[in-house]
Formats: structure tokens, sequence, C-alpha cells
């Protein structure tokens, strides 16, 4: 597969949930200009019950037995940027483990389509949407270093759907520009899990719909199997984040452009509460999985389709090829066989596994194909190989006939 950013982008490599409602409420207020500042903001205090709520389960925390990490062993993920995937073990050796990953909550202006010159101030992990998968086994510990740079506008956390508690990290990882905390979890349940930001209120689907989501995948100790328990293998991973943009018009119907990360805050709910995305796009960018920029493999070659939807369902569809083995919910599940068109549900990761048996140029799409074709959530698998008539041929070529 080519290495390919998404255009526009650079590679790189405690609070409570309270804190987003009380900045999105000021923001629906007064305007960006709310938001659109990296000093720190004063919290007003509140009485309410998820405050109160939030202040127990970090009482709790204190007064909990600390956990006994005797067993586990340190291990250092280095993330890649998507469509790639960190190196990893298929099964698993040794014990379980601890993964440590870093993110940073980058902010970044990122061109959407290059024709039209649509634009986004994009809220990432690690400079990329979908933010970078994160790859573990069931009954390992993630262990998170989430930091905010000091040049953000915003506040930033994460919500990891593949955890346990805190509303999946998210009511312990706020962090203001300039701060950095630390979430370790553990990965109890198998399958492809969402993650994404969620500050509160209006923010959350602010955050996810300008790129703010990426995937974790937590394999079975013992590897993936079909339904007889049989071990499937694969030999390269496709990960594809589809992302739902709402750009917001002038009268003119030309896309806005904004200064800063946080400017576009208004603008953007009003597009939002259309609920018609202008843009539905795989990584980031119409075109970023297409022409120069698409995925690569050979004819014999098995590859892992991972799919990530953190906001809408979505309905993939390989053109030329199936699903082999698709997972739509966990891995403990046993796997769907021979599948034409699989199923993400908004708000889940899922995974797709096909050996490629001929050449060619494969399209990878949402089958909702207006939203394919108009929209730009396309993808394409360059596959290289010796063609086999027996599964297709051109017996004529195309020629005038008389009625």
């Amino acid at each position: 597969m080519t290495r390919h950013i998404n255009p526009g982008l650079m590679p790189t490599s405690r609070r409570n949930i309270l804190r987003g409602s009380v900045l999105a409420g000021a923001a629906a207020m007064t305007g960006a200009a709310a938001l659109a500042t990296p000093r720190r903001q004063p919290v007003p205090q509140t009485k309410a019950p998820t405050a109160r709520f939030i202040q127990a389960e970090a009482q709790a925390q204190v007064q909990a037995a600390p956990v006994d990490l005797s067993g586990y062993t340190r291990v250092k993920q280095e993330l890649v940027a998507p469509p790639f995937a960190p190196k990893h073990e298929q099964v698993a050796t040794g014990g379980p483990k601890i993964v440590e990953v870093t993110m940073d909550t980058t902010e970044r202006l990122m061109v959407v389509d290059e024709d039209t010159g649509a634009s986004i101030w994009a809220l990432t992990y690690n400079g990329s949407v979908p933010g970078p998968l994160i790859i573990c086994h069931e009954g390992d510990m993630v262990e998170l270093t989430l930091r905010n740079p000091h040049d953000s506008m915003m506040e930033h956390n994460i919500d990891f759907h593949a955890s346990t508690g805190a509303l999946g990290g998210g009511g312990l990882t706020h962090v203001y520009p300039g701060e950095e905390t630390v979430l370790r979890w553990k990965a109890t349940k198998a399958g492809c899990f969402t993650y994404h930001c969620a500050p509160g209120g209006a923010m959350i689907p602010y955050h996810v719909c300008h790129g703010m989501n990426g995937a974790v995948m937590v394999l079975p100790r013992e590897g993936l199997k079909d339904a007889e328990g049989n071990p499937l293998r694969y030999d390269s991973i496709a990960y594809i984040g589809e992302q739902d943009y709402y750009l917001p018009m002038d009268e003119m119907g030309d896309y806005k452009t904004y200064a800063a990360a946080g400017d576009d805050y208004a603008d953007s709910l009003d597009a939002m509460r259309t609920l018609t995305p202008t843009h539905s796009v795989f990584n980031g960018a119409v075109g970023a999985l297409t022409g120069e920029n698409a995925l690569r493999a050979k004819v014999g070659e098995t590859v892992l389709m991972i799919h990530n939807q953190a906001n809408r369902d979505s309905r993939p569809h390989l053109i030329g090829g199936h699903g082999d083995y698709v997972w739509e919910t966990s891995f403990t599940t046993p796997p769907l066989k021979d599948v034409e068109t699989w199923f993400v549900r908004g708000g889940t990761a899922m995974a797709a596994m096909y050996t490629f048996e001929q050449p060619g140029v494969y399209a990878y799409v949402n089958h909702n194909l207006i939203e394919a074709t108009l929209l730009g959530a396309a993808a394409h698998f360059v596959v290289e190989g010796d063609w086999d008539n027996e599964l297709m041929e051109q017996v004529v070529a195309p020629r005038s006939f008389s009625a």
C-alpha cells in the first residue's frame, strides 16, 4: 500500500464532563470567540447532579484498591498515520501487556476537496482523520498519554468505546491547551471499536464531525478464527475512517473559510442541524484513497479492512470482491461469511477480510452510491497479479449489432 497522509496535513508521528457543556453554552450565546482562545478559562462551580456524580466517581478512584500490574509487560506502540496499522502480533505471545501509546490533539487546517477548495479546521488525534489505529489483545491494558499542545484553541478529551467506566475515559481525560493526562484501561472485549472526542454538550458532535475520531482493534489472544474455530490470518490492514463533514456555506453557495479552529462553531451547528452532510469521505478528504493514493495489494494477499464511522450508519461494498469474513459487532461472535455489502452502525468500527483473486482496480465504496459518487465516500484498491479467465473473461469485445 502506498503511504499517504491526508491532503493538507503534515505527518505527525479529570476534568468533569460539564466543562465542555459550559464552553458549548458560552459559545452558543457569545459566538466562537468564547472558544477561540488558547488561555485556560475558569469553569463556574456547579451543584448539578452530574457534577456531584463525577466528583463522587473521582473520590471512588482515590479510595479504590491499587491495581496489581506485576503480571504485565510494558510495550510501546508506535502509532502510524492511516490507512496503515502499527506493528503488532496477530496471535499474542506471553502474558498480558500494558500497551503504551501517545496522542496529541492537533488542530489543523485541512483541504477536504481540492476541486471546490472546501476546507476545515480539522480537530485530530496525531494530525490525521481518522486518528491512528491502536491495536492490542484481549486482556491487555492500553495506557494513553493524551497531550493538548500549547497552541491549541480548545479543550479536548477521548471516549474509548472499547473501555469500561467513566464515560469511556471521557470523564477523566479533559485537557486544556498545554496540559497532558495519562489514562489506563483494560481491554475486556475483543473486536473493533470507535474512539472519539466528547467534551460535552454540542461540542461532542462538533468535535466528532471535525474529524476527531478513530478506532481500536482488540484482537483475541489466539488471533482471529472462523465459525469452526480455524485460524484466520491477514497479510495487511487497510484502515478506513469514514467522515461526514457539515461545511458552512455563504449566500452564494461557496464554502466559508475561517482564520482559526473554533471560529466556525456557530455556523457549523447550523449546518449540522440539517443532518445532511456536505461531504462523506474516506480518510479525511475527497480522493484520499483513490488514484495515486490508492491502497495496493497483490493477487493472493489477504487484507483486513477496518472501517470506522463515529457518527452515521454506512454500508461498505468492495466492487469486484466480497467480504470473505465479516465481523460487524465483535470478534467473539462468529464472522459472517461471503458477504456482498456489510453494515457499519453509526458510532462503531468493524472488520472485513478478503483475499484478492484477480488483478485490477477494485472500488471500495459506501453503497449509498449518492454518498460514494457525489460526496466522496470511495477508495480504490489497485491489485497486481495474473488474470484468471475462469473467474471472469470478456468473451466478445463491444461491437455494433443490427436489430
